[in-house]
């Protein structure tokens, strides 16, 4: 199948192909330490589980990153693939002043893709945005291996009630 005719998979990045368990503390502090955060995003290590399913995935389908982190961290983010050994994809970042929800940032990108060509998938740890996803119609895998019960509800308030990965 030519690649212009491949459906999408759509990944999520932070804790679901990146390990956030070293910097999520981050987010535990009052007020949270967005730039630090952030600043240590090029140091995650690699989810296993995440890796196997992006490279699965790039198999039969066009990949395409969709995450909540700001573009300023794009050099970053591309280099952290890159390092990894992440398939090539394209990248879809949160802009630097965009504050919505994650479901409300993905599912937009998402309506925005489902123009182009079919989604076969989307691939994400936020329980929101997967099932605002799913309420559209679209393929979910939910990726439940990136984060433990301690710090997933740490991400998961940052995500949704800050609008900010």
């Amino acid at each position: 199948m030519p690649d212009d005719q491949r459906p999408y998979a759509v990944l999520d990045i932070d804790a679901t192909l990146s390990d956030t368990s070293q910097r999520v503390h981050f987010l535990q502090k009052r007020p949270k330490d967005w730039g630090s955060f952030f600043a240590h995003a090029k140091d995650d290590a690699v989810l296993d589980e995440g890796l196997a399913v992006a490279t699965t995935l790039a198999a039969e389908h066009e990949i395409v990153y969709l995450t909540g982190r700001p573009e300023r961290l794009r050099r970053d983010t591309v280099k952290w693939f890159e390092d990894n050994g992440f398939p090539e994809g394209k990248l879809l970042m949160r802009g630097n002043n965009d504050r919505r929800p994650s479901a409300v940032m993905k599912l937009a990108r998402l309506r925005t893709l489902a123009q182009e060509r079919r989604i076969a998938v989307l691939v994400d740890d936020d329980v929101k945005v997967c099932d605002a996803a799913e309420k559209a119609g679209y393929p979910v895998m939910r990726a439940d291996w990136g984060l433990d019960a301690e710090t997933q509800p740490t991400l998961f308030e940052a995500q949704e009630s800050e609008g900010r990965t």
